[in-house]
């Protein structure tokens, strides 16, 4: 049987798990190193990708920065969440934050110490993205459209980071030969781009109340709900854009499945939206887009997946 002292330490590891939300961190890893084998490098051997050292440590730098921004962005949240989230609040305030801010410029200077050595471009880029993190957290997020935008660039920031460590080793000649590998890149990186930027303003429409009670200018505060609504309607209409570009211009393999079954879930989705007027209501609705980012990481197998069936690439001689 464990001590009090024991149970206290295991539920302040609980806790501080649930702050750095350590159920995405594997998934965002995953996602990086199967955008790298099936979409940013495919010419070559997966063993080679997954054995390099320095794009491991841009993986890391990526993990543990997206953690130091889900502290600082606890920190700042905290009042709202009572009203918002209670039992996950009560949860989260198990650590207390002074440990958080602590571990946050911990997780900081680690992510810097590990881009460092990968070169000194890395050192600036994950150097921004942190403070852009935390001015995201402080200020940007309490203001409508901007607030939006600029957390759904975040998510996707961590794609970019392993983008420019493939891409830096290519010279200019050569970039010409890369266009319609980067057209590819950039239509995956747009449909992403949406879902999360409809996902955040499912989030809006979701925490109406604590935003309300903590003046934040959300759009369904600033307008109104029916206003959030129309706009995430166009969002999802937009999707077409990217999907039809890497369906019909360009080769995704199989994948090509999972766009499909993504366009007939999010017609449904907009019906339901229109219908929802409920924070239980706008949380299923946030869950079906969180379900369509997550397997749309593990569909990107579907591009090649004969990667998986046969092992080729993955166990091939050195």
């Amino acid at each position: 049987m464990l001590s009090r002292q024991h149970k206290l330490l295991v539920m302040k590891i609980v806790s501080l798990f649930s702050v750095v939300r350590g159920y995405n961190i594997p998934i965002i890893v995953l996602a990086q190193y199967l955008s790298a084998i099936f979409i940013l490098a495919p010419e070559k051997r997966a063993l080679d990708i997954l054995l390099d050292f320095y794009l491991f440590l841009i993986v890391f730098a990526s993990a543990v920065t997206i953690a130091s921004g889900y502290i600082i962005n606890n920190f700042y949240d905290s009042q709202k969440d009572l009203i918002n989230r209670p039992n996950k609040s009560m949860l989260d305030r198990l650590v207390s934050q002074k440990t958080k801010l602590t571990v946050y410029f911990s997780l900081n200077f680690l992510a810097v110490l590990m881009a460092s050595i990968v070169s000194w471009r890395a050192f600036l880029f994950f150097s921004a993205y942190i403070f852009l993190i935390w001015f995201y957290s402080h200020k940007i997020k309490k203001y409508p459209i901007v607030g939006n935008l600029t957390a759904a660039f975040m998510a996707v920031i961590p794609f970019f980071a392993i983008l420019l460590y493939f891409y830096n080793s290519i010279s200019f000649e050569e970039i010409e030969n890369h266009r319609s590998h980067f057209a590819v890149i950039s239509a995956h990186a747009m449909f992403l781009f949406l879902l999360l930027l409809i996902r955040e303003m499912i989030k809006d429409l979701e925490n109406l109340k604590g935003d309300l009670a903590n003046d934040y200018h959300t759009i369904p505060i600033t307008y109104n709900e029916k206003v959030s609504k129309q706009i995430i309607t166009v969002l999802t209409f937009l999707t077409v854009i990217p999907v039809y570009i890497l369906v019909n211009i360009y080769d995704v393999g199989y994948m090509d499945i999972y766009f499909y079954v993504c366009f007939i879930v999010l017609l449904f989705f907009l019906l339901y939206l229109w219908r929802s007027n409920s924070k239980k209501q706008f949380l299923l609705l946030h869950n079906v887009l969180k379900f369509l980012i997550v397997s749309g990481v593990f569909c990107i197998v579907l591009i090649n997946p004969s990667v998986l069936w046969h092992g080729r690439q993955l166990i091939s001689t050195f």
